[in-house]
């Protein structure tokens, strides 16, 4: 029976022991944090970085999709109905305005042609022997004026087979670069039978719908600025060319188009582009996005201010405006010169005292 309560005694007093053990190490816990705690700021204040509020270049922008268009494009095809005899270009070629790409086959068209040099060389030599003729005062002059008249009628049929041999032979009717084909020699094409496709992209047009309630605002001139897709990280800039005339009647937009210049030929015909169109600039305070935190409809910043001990994070509503390059307008809130946390406010409580990475307390 002693053994038991001996026991019971010493389970209590051991018991004792770890409760005033525990106490003391939270003791001497929360005095170690003036010397560093957690964020490495000093007298338990957390160490921040900090940004000061100065002025930036802002300008009020359109973010619109558009599609890019060569400045000339056009189906390359036959108006007849022939063989192909000859393909004189490559796929993706860059030719000049006039350059032959196609011969189709011309057997009739050739005898033709030759036929009325035939009759052109007759007319002249009847012609020749007329006009010696009245020359010599053997002939009427009547006589001559009928072969002047056969002449040129023999001329003009020879003109005419000429054009019609033309017709065999499809050339480019602008410079620009071909696209792919699938025709060979052989190949039979007809009216509509498309042979490859012409675009000039030294200039590519991006046509988009442009919101009525911003026809005031955008007209022929104001600059742009185009990325695509295609090219992460690179940006197209150029200028609205033209606004049509017409609204849609559905989509209460008018179709815009700007020009830009498309010297490497990068930009291809039927892309996809995402246009910005700037409409004037203007100076206001910007903090980095990294230092506005958003709730509900409004948003905050904690502005560093002095305070006895040191620096505390004040919270302050602000009114934002625009987003640009990675930094907010701010339009109302802050002063310039003010300094803000500049990232990590969600480990940051209104009034908690901070210390500014690489600056001491007193500055």
């Amino acid at each position: 029976m002693i053994k038991r309560h001996f026991l019971l005694v010493a389970a209590g007093v051991l018991v004792l022991l770890m409760a005033v053990a525990v106490i003391v190490r939270l003791s001497f816990a929360d005095d170690g944090g003036g010397q560093g705690g957690p964020g490495g700021g000093r007298g338990g204040a957390q160490e921040v970085a900090a940004v000061e509020t100065t002025e930036r270049t802002f300008s009020d922008t359109l973010q619109l999709v558009g599609v890019a268009r060569g400045q000339r494009s056009v189906e390359i095809a036959s108006t007849n109905t022939e063989l192909i005899t000859r393909v004189l270009f490559r796929d993706g070629q860059s030719v000049r305005a006039g350059a032959p790409l196609v011969e189709l086959q011309a057997r009739e068209q050739e005898a033709g042609m030759i036929e009325a040099r035939a009759r052109v060389e007759q007319a002249q030599r009847d012609y020749d022997r007329a006009k010696e003729l009245v020359d010599r005062g053997i002939a009427p002059r009547v006589n001559l004026e009928q072969a002047d008249s056969a002449l040129k009628a023999a001329q003009a049929s020879l003109e005419a087979a000429e054009a019609r041999r033309g017709e065999r032979v499809i050339r480019a009717p602008f410079s620009g670069v071909l696209g792919l084909t699938t025709v060979t020699p052989g190949t039979l094409v007809g009216p509509g039978t498309v042979i490859t496709t012409l675009d000039d992209i030294s200039t590519i047009r991006i046509d988009f719908p442009l919101p009525e309630r911003y026809l005031s605002r955008v007209q022929s001139g104001t600059p742009i600025s185009a990325t695509a897709d295609a090219f992460p990280g690179s940006q197209f800039t150029g200028r609205i060319a033209r606004v049509d005339t017409r609204i849609d009647e559905v989509t209460r937009s008018a179709t815009a188009r700007a020009e830009l210049p498309n010297p490497e030929g990068r930009i291809r015909p039927g892309m996809s582009m995402r246009v910005t169109v700037r409409q004037g600039q203007r100076q206001s305070l910007a903090v980095p996005e990294s230092a506005i935190q958003y709730e509900g409809e409004g948003a905050f910043v904690y502005r560093i201010m002095p305070a006895e001990a040191g620096q505390i994070a004040q919270r302050i509503e602000v009114e934002t405006g625009v987003v640009e390059d990675g930094y907010v307008e701010i339009l109302s809130g802050l002063d310039a010169g003010d300094a803000v946390v500049a990232s990590g406010l969600n480990r940051i409580q209104p009034g908690a005292p901070v210390t500014v990475a690489g600056r001491s307390p007193s500055q």
